[in-house]
């Protein structure tokens, strides 16, 4: 089969992050990643599933992978060579659509689930993600034993398939992961009946928080900060208040909360901040913002930054992180699993509209290099098509 494929050469990591300073997305030309006839990874057990690829998204993490920028934090947690690509709609042998949770729970790696009906992102201890019969592995997309979505098959365990209803296009369903990790975020924001919450950055998994906010959560008002005119229209269109310039944020702020400014902070500020950005600059600007005992949410990947975190001391400000999904714990309703609500949010949303270009897996240098500049290109989600 045909796929991407990355392997641990320290040299094409430093080349990649060299030519990625002059073209974001740049690491594809300097062969971090290749197109390769390889052969589809083996079954690891009785209850793992073929899936042919349909769509699969290319996300942050993966730009930065391929640019040579991922932390070294995932270094134990990753294996190589592997297929990257986790945001995927696929089919089964069957001809059933599914999307893939992609998170190689405990389920997946032959432990006993915390609890019967976890999803295989919960749980308080990550010793699973390397036991078991797969190689090192957080996820599908970094996992030498499953392929991953920029190749043509793969396989997953059957706790990682969720069938796509019928009447929801590819286009829909590709985005059921990003909106996953957008409705995480917005519940790990704990809003309270009118609050106001910010959201730093309207790529695409500020723009899926932005619709999980004002369709699962009490919030009062969104706040978003925008760079580009789509990114403005879209936040808006799915439920923003005010959207303004990323510099303009601040000065909103100040004006729908009335609250002073103390130096470059202001005195009182937003309730919650959901930081989909994850650079020093946007983390700093996420606490200066929130009001002091207000929370920070991290969805963004930070890799390494440099803080200085007096404010969060002396403001008593909640930083968490919002990594995947798992089970959410509703005010109303009990438990449900995250992947549940991002389908119903991609629905009624309608987030299938953020999908912009569709690339064959030939292109992917030029797949990747958009998906790197999408904001400044007037886009939103770039995909791999191998329909």
């Amino acid at each position: 089969m045909r796929a991407l494929v990355i392997e641990r050469k320290e040299v094409r990591y430093a080349a990649a992050m060299a030519a990625s300073r002059l073209q974001p997305g740049g690491g594809a030309r300097v062969g971090l990643v290749r197109l390769r006839d390889i052969e589809p990874p083996e079954l690891p057990g009785p209850d793992w599933i073929r899936v042919r690829t349909l769509l699969c998204g290319i996300c942050g993490s993966d730009v930065a992978t391929v640019d040579g920028h991922a932390s070294r934090y995932f270094e134990p947690l990753v294996s190589f060579p592997f297929v990257p690509g986790h945001e995927v709609v696929g089919e089964l042998e069957d001809g059933t659509r599914v999307v893939i949770e992609p998170v190689l729970g405990h389920a997946a790696r032959g432990e006993e689930p915390p609890t019967p009906d976890a999803a295989p992102g919960d749980g308080h201890d990550y010793g699973h993600f390397v036991s078991g019969p797969l190689e090192p592995g957080i996820q599908t997309g970094f996992c030498a034993s499953t392929g991953g979505g920029w190749g043509e098959e793969l396989v997953a365990h059957r706790s990682q398939i969720h069938p796509v209803p019928d009447g929801m296009t590819d286009d829909a369903a590709v985005m059921v992961e990003p909106a996953a990790a957008g409705v995480h975020a917005a519940l790990r924001a704990r809003i309270e009946p009118g609050d106001t919450a910010v959201v730093l950055g309207a790529g695409t998994m500020g723009l899926v928080t932005v619709a999980a906010l004002r369709r699962l959560t009490p919030v009062g008002t969104i706040v978003v900060g925008a760079r580009y005119a789509h990114q403005r229209r879209l936040a808006s269109e799915l439920g923003a208040d005010v959207v303004v310039d990323p510099e303009e944020v601040r000065r909103a702020v100040r004006r729908l909360t009335g609250c002073r400014v103390i130096g470059q902070a202001l005195s009182g500020g937003a309730d919650a901040t959901v930081d989909a950005v994850g650079t020093s600059a946007s983390i700093t600007e996420a606490i200066d913002v929130t009001r002091p005992r207000g929370r920070v949410v991290l969805l963004g990947m930070p890799a390494k930054v440099e803080l200085d975190l007096t404010a969060l001391w002396h403001r008593e400000t909640e930083l968490v992180g919002a990594y995947t999904y798992g089970t959410e714990h509703l005010p109303e309703g009990g438990p449900v699993r995250t992947f549940d609500l991002a389908f119903r949010l991609v629905a009624e949303a309608d987030l299938a509209r953020l999908v912009s270009e569709r690339y064959p897996i030939d292109d992917y240098r030029q797949a990747i290099e958009h998906a790197a500049e999408a904001g400044r290109r007037d886009a939103t989600k770039i995909v791999f098509d191998f329909a």
